[in-house]
């Protein structure tokens, strides 16, 4: 109960009583339910910002911010695991698959070069996970852009690949006649007496003294430049270019298996030993041109005798004999 206040009258001398105008108390009780009201509005804004106070919908923000920390910790993990492997994969790359063809290999510069210009996260700044997100996104990134770079190394890898198995299958390889086939052989690459002028020169070739009809083989894949008589002292012949800057030549035969133009393979069968032209006997007279330049056969014998065949065959073409053209 509210105390009654009293004041003194002087005139009348005596105490009377104090009363409050309707319109004062009508004031104060506004101005005590607006305070109670703001400070009941103060208090329920502190509770809802502390972490005793969490609605329902709060709590299910605040587990799913949780799960979603827990798979980019693991989505890092994933990416540390794949930068790993393709680390393994560059360093093969450069060190076995463009060694071995010859070819540049890709600088850590390149493979592990940023992003230039804008920043391209900055839409991730400023929220609380942000360094967390910002973090990862580079990590994907910088990954992303490093298999591209190496899924383009392993594409050249592949052509090069394509190349170095032509050159392989280009290259002459074996002997244009066959061991069983050969009586022996007669004369080798270098100086040599002349069979019917008898004076010291020197013999492009090598010549394998074989029965006319023996079947002479393509010793690399290429394409027929020649089939017919043009060259003087060479009789019947067939030149190939095999590409990469190889031809062969294969000369005094009796008949072709081929026409000029046609693709042959290694081993094919395009003509037959004679004794056309400039010849004493039958036999295959058999060059080697690399780049323009006559060249040693011998060199050239690796993919069809072994060893000890080599070595036999290198002694007797050694030998300053005669030769048969």
């Amino acid at each position: 109960m509210s105390k009654v206040k009293y004041y003194y009258d002087s005139e009348n001398l005596a105490y009377r009583k104090i009363e409050t105008k309707r319109r004062k108390k009508f004031a104060y009780i506004m101005l005590f339910l607006l305070s109670s009201a703001l400070f009941g509005f103060l208090c329920l804004v502190a509770l809802i910002n502390t972490p005793y106070f969490e609605t329902p919908k709060d709590k299910i923000l605040t587990s799913e911010l949780e799960n979603m920390k827990i798979n980019y910790q693991l989505l890092n993990k994933k990416v540390e695991v794949m930068d790993e492997a393709l680390t393994a994969i560059e360093e093969r790359d450069n060190n076995i698959y463009r060694i071995y063809f010859n070819t540049s290999p890709i600088s850590d510069e390149e493979r592990k070069s940023g992003f230039g210009g804008i920043n391209r996260y900055k839409d991730l700044e400023g929220f609380n996970n942000s360094e967390l997100v910002i973090n990862t996104s580079k990590k994907v990134d910088r990954l992303m852009k490093e298999l591209a770079i190496q899924s383009k190394s392993l594409n050249e890898i592949v052509e090069l690949g394509k190349q170095k198995e032509k050159l392989l299958a280009a290259i002459p390889a074996i002997q244009p006649v066959k061991n069983e086939d050969l009586k022996r052989m007669a004369s080798g690459y270098g100086y040599r007496s002349d069979p019917f002028t008898k004076i010291r020169k020197f013999h492009y070739g090598m010549d394998f003294t074989a029965k006319t009809g023996t079947p002479v083989f393509a010793s690399g894949d290429g394409v027929v430049l020649k089939a017919d008589n043009s060259l003087s002292g060479y009789g019947n012949h067939i030149e190939i270019n095999h590409g990469y800057g190889y031809v062969t030549l294969y000369a005094h035969l009796s008949k072709y298996n081929c026409r000029p133009g046609q693709r042959v393979k290694r081993g094919d069968i395009i003509g037959y030993v004679g004794s056309t032209g400039r010849s004493e006997a039958p036999h295959l007279h058999y060059e080697v041109i690399k780049n323009g330049e006559k060249v040693n056969p011998i060199n050239f014998y690796y993919g069809s005798i072994s060893a000890e065949e080599y070595i036999a065959i290198s002694k007797l073409a050694n030998q300053e004999n005669q030769s048969l053209d």
